[in-house]
């Protein structure tokens, strides 16, 4: 890092070559910028936590240094990590009003609100920070106010892309700025930071406009309850399925919390004004049901999501049931697909009719396909493409694609310090980063102990044996075997055998050695678990519980 440190550098600490947990460095002369701080879902190879964070911890030791974080847009794999991670780097955050109205709904969750400084920047706003003179450049997303950010330092300009579309009919928001990103191009730009998530895909990505008049043409024929979910930060498909709702004459409920405070957070922004009342949740059973819409969370199939509810019929309020409608207006993020694939079939199993993209144009997306980052590359005029935001292989194919075009390709993973130097930009080192997991209301390393034994636990189970001694090390009684999950069906004989060897093993120690309690517990748990865990073929986590009496 050393030899990095008095020049313009950019270090990936999370979302390079994989989906989400967006987490980006700048340096310039011993100053930092941090760019987005989002999180990420678990997949099924972490089934014993669900939402994960990357490591700060590289920053956080040198948060003195640290500028602010600025965000590009208001989307949980850019903004969903700041108010667990906040209070490891304590700087202030920019971002334009709707994040910023979001971001302050998360602080207040957590009681932070008054001590985080953030700052309000309008949309294709410029400011400075220490070395850094910042420019938002407005882009199309599927949300409101997503800013590609201009870098300039002394070293030159790096142009970080956000996540971002060419979209002439967006519904809500701006156009992409491309007369500002053609300016800068003219300027000259050292890098472009770029959003990978489409590389592979031909042509446009789509508009939203005309995703809107298909659900315009679609809802009034269809009967029975509808149910849509989509993403809870696109403003611009929740008003379009608004305006397609009010056209089939049918009201419209919000089921789930994070969409009445994505749908408040856009209005205090000046979106969504003119929209209905919307039906209280307590409410949906008495309207018709050719006459109610549900929009709801949960089109990633998280497991509490209202949608994941109203699949399993354990929702307090909404049902759905034979010939009513459930649409999945959302691309489904890769490692997620099992999850959603479960909600889907539950659906279909009460008879309702699942419509996803492919059935009907019900979603587009919003990152740039093959022809919008071509006309990227030529706006802006990079002397290097940097993919980022992709899992590799989106990142390998946006390579290719930016030496098509004739620019030099720079492909990085996360903890990659890159130098942008004189040959054009490097990798000169790395610094550790890693994952933190949500566990309740703690931030732990996801190889944290107490995660270990609960995905030990999920796949082997696990055993306790409890006994009583008394003041010469005798055993007192019998000992029972508890595991639940994993003897529960050994009732009777089988249970009766194991805890009849156990007591048997235990008596064969000697009384003085009973005396001494980590050797007698350690000997304790590694009987039980030969005793249970070789008849059974598992490894389970085993433990004692001795009373002394």
């Amino acid at each position: 890092m050393d030899e990095a440190e008095a020049g313009f550098i950019f270090i990936p600490l999370g979302g390079s070559g994989e989906i989400g947990m967006n987490l980006n460095l700048y340096g310039c002369d011993g100053s930092w910028l941090a760019v987005d701080c989002g999180m990420g879902f678990s997949g099924p190879e972490n089934p014993e936590t669900e939402i994960l964070l990357p490591d700060p911890a590289f920053i956080a030791q040198q948060r003195d240094d640290l500028l602010g974080i600025v965000i590009t847009h208001a989307h949980e794999d850019h903004i969903g990590g700041i108010a667990r991670l906040w209070p490891q780097l304590r700087c202030p955050v920019y971002a334009t009003p709707f994040a910023a109205a979001v971001i302050r709904r998360k602080l207040q969750e957590v009681g932070l609100q008054r001590e985080v400084k953030l700052h309000l920047v309008p949309p294709g706003g410029a400011f400075e920070l220490g070395p850094f003179s910042l420019r938002y450049i407005r882009m199309t997303h599927s949300t409101p106010e997503a800013q590609a950010l201009a870098i300039t330092t002394s070293y030159g300009t790096v142009l970080h892309t956000g996540d971002w579309k060419f979209d002439a009919s967006p519904v809500i928001g701006d156009v992409s700025d491309e007369a500002a990103l053609a300016a800068l191009g003219e300027a000259g730009v050292l890098a472009i930071v770029s959003d990978s998530t489409n590389a592979a895909v031909e042509g446009y990505s789509g508009s939203e406009l005309d995703v809107k008049k298909n659900f315009e043409a679609l809802l009034p024929e269809l009967s029975g309850r509808i149910a849509i979910t989509c993403f809870a930060s696109n403003v611009a498909r929740v008003a379009s399925i608004i305006s397609a709702a009010e056209i089939a004459g049918r009201h419209i409920a919000l089921v789930g919390r994070s969409l009445n405070n994505y749908i408040t957070a856009a209005q205090e922004a000046g979106y969504l004004k003119d929209v209905p009342d919307f039906v209280p949740e307590e409410e949906i059973g008495a309207i018709p049901h050719d006459n109610i819409l549900l929009l709801v969370t949960g089109s990633q199939g998280e497991p509490r999501s209202a949608m994941a509810r109203i699949a399993a019929d354990t929702h307090r309020y909404a049902v759905l049931g034979a010939g009513d409608k459930a649409i999945f207006s959302s691309r489904t993020i890769p490692g997620n697909e099992r999850a959603v694939f479960a909600v889907q079939d539950q659906l279909s199993r009460r008879g309702v009719q699942v419509i996803v993209d492919g059935d009907e144009f019900v979603h587009v997306s919003g990152h740039p396909a093959r022809e919008e980052l071509r006309k990227l590359y030529k706006l802006v005029r990079p002397k290097c493409v940097i993919p980022t935001h992709g899992e590799w292989r989106h990142l390998s194919t946006q390579a290719a694609l930016a030496r098509e075009a004739g620019i030099n390709t720079l492909l990085v993973e996360d903890g990659d310090v890159v130098l942008f130097g004189g040959n054009g930009p490097a990798v000169v080192d790395s610094v550790p980063t890693g994952r933190l997991a949500v566990d309740g209301s703690k931030v732990v390393p996801l190889k944290n102990g107490v995660l270990a034994a609960r995905k030990r636990m999920l796949f082997n189970g696990v055993v306790v044996g409890s006994f009583a001694i008394d003041s010469e090390g005798r055993l007192q009684g019998a000992p029972r075997l508890s595991a639940p999950g994993l003897l529960d069906e050994l009732e009777g004989p089988q249970r009766q055998a194991y805890e009849r060897e156990f007591h048997e093993v235990l008596e064969d120690l000697a009384p003085a050695f009973r005396q001494d309690e980590a050797g007698f517990s350690d000997a304790a748990r590694a009987a039980l678990r030969r005793i249970v865990g070789k008849p059974l073929g598992k490894r389970p986590l085993v433990d004692v519980h001795i009373l002394r009496v």
